[in-house]
């Protein structure tokens, strides 16, 4: 796969658009089929987090108040991805706190997103659901912390993107997997997933 930078945000509820916030950011940089760099940091955005999204998280209140400015924390998050496509397990919700916290300090990124659950829904049919720690279990991936914590989940998304990197390359012979091919199969129906990867041209069209 070409290098792509995986991402997850912990916040303070479901969307920008209703005044919540980011509380903390992770980026995982993959590249040559293994994580090379990581970035991770809590932000204060001076937004008050619910209790229930504390008990879910483990976030606190105090903990981003100690925390560096969210401004700060986008600004060097977005130096850390650069031009790099980006990766999330539910990709519509991390991309919607990733324009509106870009926004904020008037930056802005061009790169497509690829969602790892889509793709998932896609290539494992069979799994029991496609929530980021049912498809951990089922593919035997490491768990490298507390779910619903950014970089725990940023690493998880990161190795389970891997593993279907893996298993499309093992079931249609392909020699790599580019960023944009997970986008085309990310839109195609599960029953249509050969006929995607034929349209896109096989081994030949995924390494150019």
């Amino acid at each position: 796969m070409d290098p792509v930078v995986v991402i997850d945000f912990e916040t303070t509820g479901l969307s920008p658009d209703m005044g919540d916030r980011a509380t903390e950011i992770a980026a995982v940089l993959i590249r040559d089929g293994r994580i090379v760099d990581q970035y991770q940091s809590l932000m204060n955005a001076g937004v008050r987090i619910p209790s229930f999204i504390e008990h879910l998280t483990g976030i606190s209140n105090a903990m981003v108040r100690e925390a560096p400015p969210a401004s700060r924390v986008m600004a060097e998050v977005a130096d850390f991805v650069g031009d790099y496509p980006l990766v999330a397990h539910n990709a519509s919700f991390d991309r919607k706190f990733w324009d509106a916290e870009l926004a904020r300090i008037g930056r802005r990124t061009p790169q497509a997103f690829a969602c790892s659950m889509l793709v998932s829904r896609r290539v494992l049919p069979q799994a029991p659901n496609h929530k980021l720690g049912t498809l951990v279990e089922y593919a035997g991936l490491p768990v490298t912390g507390r779910y619903h914590r950014a970089q725990a989940d940023a690493e998880m998304a990161a190795h389970l993107t891997l593993y279907l990197e893996r298993a499309l390359m093992a079931r249609f012979g392909l020699t790599e997997v580019k960023h944009d091919l997970l986008g085309r199969i990310q839109r195609t129906a599960k029953t249509q997933l050969e006929s995607c990867i034929a349209r896109y041209g096989g081994s030949a069209a995924v390494s150019g």
